[in-house]
C-alpha cells in the first residue's frame, strides 16, 4: 500500500465557469491539496473545456498547485502555454503522444512536473519504460470526456498492478484516480492503491458545501486505509 498521504484534487469541470476564480478560492479554504484542470480539445475526447487563458486568470487567486490533464491530440505544441499559465504538473496521455518519452522531457525542460494518464482500456505496459520520467500516474476510472460518469470498479485491479509496478521499480510516485470518485467509491479506490483522488461532480453537488465534501471524502479514504476494509 502506498505510504503517501491522501490528497483531494478537485476537478473544476463541473464548477460554475462564470465564477471559477471564486471556486478556486473556496476549494483552497476547504483544504484541498491541488486543483485539477481537465483540458479537452473535442478530438481526443468528444468534449471541449478550457484553455490556458482561463487557467491563467485563476492562477493569482490561490497558492495551490495546479495540474493540467491534457486530453488532447499531440499535446507538445500546447504544453508551453499551460506551463506559462501556471500549471505545476502536466499530465499527458500516451495514447495521444507520438513520442511519449520526448513529451515528458519537454515538460521537465519547461520547469513543470511530468505525469501520465491512462484510459481504461490502455495497458500499464505502455508506461513501464517511462516511470523514471514521471512523478505521477493517473488511472482513468471512467472513459474520459465527460463529468458525472459511473465509476468503473474493474479498474481497481489495474490500480493494484500499478502499485506493484511502482513498488518493484523502487520509484516513489503519486497514484491518482479520476472518474466517478464519490463517497461510495473513494474507499475502494484507496484500498486499491491510489493516494490522489480527482473529484468533480460529487464534490460540487454536496448539499452541505465543498468543505464538508472534502472532509467527508478524506475521512472515508483514510478510514479505509487504516482499517483495510470498506466501511
Amino acid at each position: 500500500m502506498t505510504t503517501r498521504g491522501v490528497e483531494i484534487a478537485p476537478s473544476v469541470l463541473n464548477a460554475d465557469f462564470a465564477r471559477l476564480g471564486d471556486v478556486c478560492v473556496e476549494l483552497e479554504a476547504a483544504g484541498v491539496e491541488r486543483i485539477h484542470w481537465d483540458v479537452m480539445d473535442g478530438q481526443f475526447v468528444p468534449n471541449i473545456s478550457m484553455g490556458p487563458a482561463v487557467i491563467a486568470s485563476c492562477r493569482p487567486k490561490v497558492d495551490l498547485p495546479f495540474e493540467a490533464h491534457l486530453m488532447v491530440h499531440e499535446p507538445d505544441g500546447l504544453i508551453p502555454a499551460f506551463v506559462e499559465a501556471g500549471c505545476d504538473r502536466i499530465l499527458v496521455h500516451p495514447e495521444a503522444c507520438t513520442h511519449l518519452h520526448r513529451t515528458l522531457g519537454l515538460i521537465r525542460d519547461l520547469g513543470a512536473e511530468p505525469a501520465v494518464a491512462l484510459n481504461p482500456a490502455t495497458p500499464l505496459e505502455v508506461i513501464e519504460w517511462v516511470l523514471d520520467s514521471v512523478l505521477q500516474v493517473l488511472i482513468m476510472t471512467v472513459n474520459p470526456g465527460f463529468g458525472g460518469q459511473a465509476y468503473l470498479t474493474e479498474m481497481e485491479p489495474k490500480v493494484r498492478r500499478l502499485l506493484d509496478l511502482v513498488e518493484s521499480s523502487g520509484r516513489d510516485l503519486d497514484i491518482e484516480v479520476d472518474g466517478g470518485i464519490a463517497p461510495d467509491t473513494i474507499a475502494r479506490a484507496a484500498l486499491a492503491g491510489a493516494n490522489v483522488f480527482v473529484v468533480g461532480s460529487a464534490l460540487f453537488r454536496d448539499e452541505l458545501g465543498v468543505e464538508h465534501a472534502v472532509k467527508d471524502l478524506r475521512q472515508r479514504a483514510e478510514a479505509a486505509l487504516a482499517s483495510g476494509t470498506v466501511a
